[in-house]
């Protein structure tokens, strides 16, 4: 009996070593004692996420502390970006790829693609918790909303930027970054879909836009936001209603290339030159990013009738600043030219949604429906 109770408190020992010599992070330790084990189980215990870094001002540098609006993008990689905030450590395993190193006002829909697919990849592997995409703001708005329409996980996903570089007096990048690291990683943020986390806010990336270019509290929601990040842990308000990640009947593992569609802005003494323009540079849809409810101004009308003749979707968007709801059949007989409104969507994020919707349908009742439910 003794010979046989020992031999269960070697076995058992054994085990536990091997436990601990194979844990993340443990490589190192090469006993079984306390501390080993306590340090090999708190380092287990933390979520995984990883970092894509695509450039931005978040990793930009500026001449000077107080060059806060000058400064040059895209400059820091991101092993120096994250090896610069230690107190990543304290909240999630974090390692990090560089995908890209641009400023955002040049990503195109192959940026697009390509990090899309990158985090779908990533989403589907059992050692990643979270991720966070770095981006510049310019897009950022327009990139993560791509992502919640194509990407089919319930795992956490923020995009994050800033609008300081590193180098500024009271640079934003740090806890922007350090808060999207921490909602990417948390449990309660499951299934809530992707992320834009700035300014302490928790933003779903449907809702979020830029609405104003040097202020750290740039980006807002107009139905308001998700939730907040006090001090690492999250407060959540409200729930998106719209279909997104899992509930998209859109998979970026399906899409290898995105339909043209431009954005033509309406204002005063507008005329048709942008419009037919983009119809011969091949464009799908053009969205009207119209005054008030998408308006149309009267010598566009039949311009926009012809086009719509010849194949191109017409969709009217509304460019209000704080929000802009095209209500259809107001304004234009929608259901007569056969055009298309975008509901609560702003020009940009319209553009994306039609891409994504007329890579699986011309039809125009089918992409009316679209617009409704995403």
């Amino acid at each position: 009996m003794q010979k046989q109770a020992f031999r269960q408190t070697l076995l058992a020992a054994t085990i536990a070593v091997l436990g601990v010599l194979s844990a993340p992070g443990a490589a190192l330790a090469q006993d079984a004692s306390p501390a080993a084990m306590q340090a090999a189980k708190a380092q287990t215990a933390k979520p995984n996420v990883v970092v894509l870094a695509t450039g931005g001002t978040i990793a930009g540098t500026g001449a000077s502390t107080v060059n806060s609006a000058t400064y040059t993008a895209a400059k820091v990689p991101v092993d120096k970006l994250l090896a610069g905030l230690p107190e990543l450590a304290q909240v999630a395993n974090v390692r990090g790829e560089q995908v890209f190193q641009i400023a955002s006002e040049s990503f195109t829909n192959d940026n697009l693609l390509t990090l899309a697919k990158r985090v779908s990849q990533l989403s589907k592997q059992a050692d990643v918790d979270g991720i966070v995409i770095t981006h510049g703001t310019d897009t950022l708005a327009e990139t993560a909303y791509f992502l919640s329409l194509t990407v089919h996980t319930d795992k956490p996903i923020a995009v994050v930027g800033s609008m300081r570089p590193g180098t500024a007096l009271s640079a934003d990048g740090a806890l922007n970054l350090l808060n999207a690291v921490s909602v990417a990683g948390s449990k309660d943020a499951r299934g809530k879909g992707v992320f834009v986390t700035m300014n302490d806010e928790i933003n779903t990336a449907r809702d979020v836009n830029k609405d104003i270019n040097v202020q750290t509290s740039a980006f807002h929601s107009q139905w308001g936001p998700l939730g907040m990040v006090v001090e690492g842990k999250n407060y959540w308000f409200r729930k998106l209603d719209k279909r997104h990640t899992t509930a998209s009947e859109f998979d970026i593992d399906k899409i290898d290339s995105l339909p043209l569609v431009e954005i033509a802005y309406a204002g005063g003494n507008v005329n048709d030159t942008a419009y037919r323009a983009f119809a011969n540079a091949g464009a799908k849809a053009i969205i009207h990013a119209g005054p008030g409810n998408g308006s149309v101004a009267g010598p566009l009308v039949p311009v926009l009738q012809d086009l719509r003749g010849k194949g191109l979707q017409i969709i009217r968007s509304s460019h209000v600043n704080a929000g802009g709801f095209v209500i259809r059949n107001a304004e234009q007989p929608d259901d007569k030219h056969d055009w298309l409104v975008a509901h609560d969507l702003n020009p940009q994020k319209a553009r994306i949604l039609a891409s994504v919707a007329l890579s699986a349908t011309n039809d125009t009742k089918e992409l009316q429906r679209i617009f409704w439910e995403y």
